[in-house]
């Protein structure tokens, strides 16, 4: 990146430290040609372009060959300016990603913000997020949105014993109080549908069919109203202990009009999935209505005791 004009295998050799080292220490050629290969290898699965600049007269000819990364693809545009806070933010939603299939891309962004210069002395302390794809159906998801294609999918509802297979155009992933959906084009319902990932019960399958790119845009704003309407047409009447951690984090949610006297309201997507969270929490919070939701949380704490009972009586 320090040459406009690039380096020639010779110059790499004998300047840059580490070939130069093992020259000295009596490499030959073809293991220093070997070393080089398994770098050029390395920086490329690390997201570099390497250039190769054969001779002007003769641009096939790559006996001179110089290699070099351009360095304006690392540059951002001079009018773009970050503070030391925000960097240190980009290099925290980065490393958020770095265990996930995003990895690439979110190494390939900080490479460009470090390369800005200088150390971030602005610090976050007390957060260290991590964003882990439990669901096996993410990656594929992602890949037949990025290439237009249509999936098929077994997916079983809440209730039912045998799943369904559905076939949708994915055109957005959006993550929603925690959870990952997909959202797209139903072709049995021929009207856009979201599905929640931890329901797809088996292999996503990529069909032949293609669809327009355009179809994606502005997909996953619409999947989100479509589920913040949801969720304000369904509201939990709860009572929660207070200080416990269902009141923490149940709390970020309540909506404040239409309060009840007693307890709070909290909006909610999905019934089952709101129920396995209240379940979670134990005594620390009781719901009040709707009965539906209150039905679904007492059957799981109930199902929970039975479970220790039969844990005991083996003991």
């Amino acid at each position: 990146m320090s040459t406009q004009i690039g380096l020639t295998k010779d110059t790499v050799f004998t300047a840059v430290s580490g070939y130069r080292e093992a020259g000295e220490d009596g490499a030959g050629r073809d293991a220093l040609e070997k070393m080089f290969e398994r770098d050029k290898q390395s920086l490329r699965e690390l997201g570099l372009r390497i250039q190769t600049i054969g001779d002007y007269a003769d641009p096939d000819d790559l006996r001179d060959a110089r290699y070099r990364i351009p360095q304006e693809e690392y540059e951002l545009p001079e009018d773009i300016v970050f503070t030391a806070a925000e960097i240190a933010l980009l290099n925290l939603a980065g490393n958020v990603w770095q265990h996930s299939s995003l990895s690439a891309e979110a190494r390939s962004g900080l490479r460009k913000i470090r390369a800005l210069g200088g150390d971030v002395d602005e610090q976050i302390i007390g957060i260290s997020p991590r964003i882990n794809l439990h669901d096996a159906a993410f990656v594929p998801l992602q890949r037949a949105i990025e290439q237009c294609k249509a999936i098929t999918f077994p997916y079983l509802k809440p209730g039912e014993t045998v799943p369904v297979e559905r076939r949708i155009r994915p055109l957005a992933l959006i993550e929603y109080e925690g959870r990952w959906h997909v959202y797209g084009e139903d072709a049995t319902a021929r009207a856009p549908r979201t599905f929640l990932l931890s329901r797809i019960v088996g292999p996503v399958r990529v069909t032949r069919e293609k669809f327009d790119a355009a179809l994606r845009d502005g997909a996953g704003e619409r999947a989100l109203a479509g589920l913040e309407e949801l969720a304000g047409r369904q509201r939990a009447h709860l009572e929660v202990h207070p200080g416990s951690e269902a009141a923490l984090r149940l709390s970020r949610r309540v909506v404040v009009e239409d309060a009840p006297e007693q307890g709070i309201r909290v909006p909610f997507v999905d019934v089952h999935i709101f129920a396995d969270e209240l379940a979670s929490y134990g005594p620390e919070v009781r719901v009040v209505d709707p009965p539906r939701l209150r039905d679904e949380v007492v059957r799981r704490l109930r199902a929970t005791l039975e479970l220790h009972r039969d844990d005991e009586g083996e003991s």
